[in-house]
């Protein structure tokens, strides 16, 4: 099985994947949530009927509300974000609700100032620069005996930030089509898919290091590509098994405030094991090979 003869598939895929959503997520914005960026979500049902968004709007315009954006539930209640709300002014917009739309049952009501989301931001960021920055000294540690140690680290990174950017290019399209934000439950998700993908990534690693004390006649890319069959089967099933199907079972029965959480998880875990196979460990051939000397060569003409 020749993984590594396609490498270059592989990389075309993966930007297939991650280009559209990046665009998206730049000439849209990032769909943060009140988690980062202060403000309220007030989630209601509505008895009598049921209104459109622009009613909803309305009330808020009337009670000089700003930032007023209305969703609908699969449940059939509406989800509100708006600037922050202090208990009064809340109670103020139920009672208008109440008043000039129908009776109205709270479902949620969840607020974050704006000094908090600013501390979230800067703490998840921190997070995720700290877990890196770790990831990359364990790797240099473990092995600092093979030669050019120092690739297997950027490598592993390379397949990090491709994780991340799919993660990121997801969410920027479900935010286009089913309305996901990135909250808290998103940073948990960025982490876990961060560690998994380091994990899998290491172990394919690994083997390449065992099989060069082993196959020391080997040319570097048969031996990474016969590595990367050892684990293959390993890295796939143990995904499938222990993981994906749990998820998707989350997707399906685990309601609408799990929804988005356990599809982000999902897609960044089958990511995170597509990087260390097709990814990683193609690009540490590359980077032996300096392929890119020959990408704007000019091929000899018989």
């Amino acid at each position: 099985m020749n993984i590594l003869g396609k490498r270059y598939i592989f990389f075309g895929v993966s930007l297939l994947i991650i280009i559209p959503g990046l665009l998206i997520m730049f000439t849209r914005g990032i769909p943060l949530s009140i988690d980062f960026t202060g403000g309220s979500l007030l989630e209601v049902r509505f008895a009598d009927k049921k209104p459109a968004p622009a009613d909803i709007i309305a009330v808020y315009d009337n009670e000089k509300i700003e930032d007023v954006q209305v969703q609908s539930s699969d449940t059939g209640s509406f989800i509100i974000r708006s600037q922050f709300l202090d208990n009064e002014t809340r109670d103020s917009v139920l009672s208008a609700l109440n008043q000039q739309i129908g009776q109205t049952e709270v479902v949620r009501f969840d607020s974050v100032g704006p000094s908090i989301g600013q501390q979230v931001t800067s703490r998840g960021s921190l997070a995720v620069a700290v877990s890196s920055l770790l990831v990359v000294l364990f790797i240099a540690w473990s092995f600092r005996g093979v030669q050019n140690a120092f690739r297997y680290g950027i490598c592993a990174i390379l397949a990090m930030i491709h994780d991340v950017a799919i993660i990121f290019s997801v969410t920027a399209v479900g935010a286009l089509v089913f309305g996901w934000e990135i909250d808290s439950l998103f940073l948990t998700a960025l982490l876990t898919v961060i560690g998994f993908s380091m994990q899998d990534t290491i172990v394919v690693f690994d083997r390449i290091r065992e099989n060069s004390n082993i196959y020391r006649r080997l040319e570097f890319e048969t031996l990474v590509n016969h590595s990367i069959v050892q684990t293959l089967q390993r890295s796939i099933n143990t995904q499938l098994m222990t993981v994906e199907f749990l998820l998707l079972a989350l997707i399906m029965f685990g309601g609408v405030t799990l929804r988005e959480f356990a599809s982000i998880l999902l897609i960044g875990l089958l990511s995170g094991t597509y990087s260390s196979i097709f990814i990683a460990a193609p690009i540490l051939v590359l980077w032996e090979n300096r392929e890119w000397k020959t990408w704007f060569r000019k091929k000899a003409v018989a």
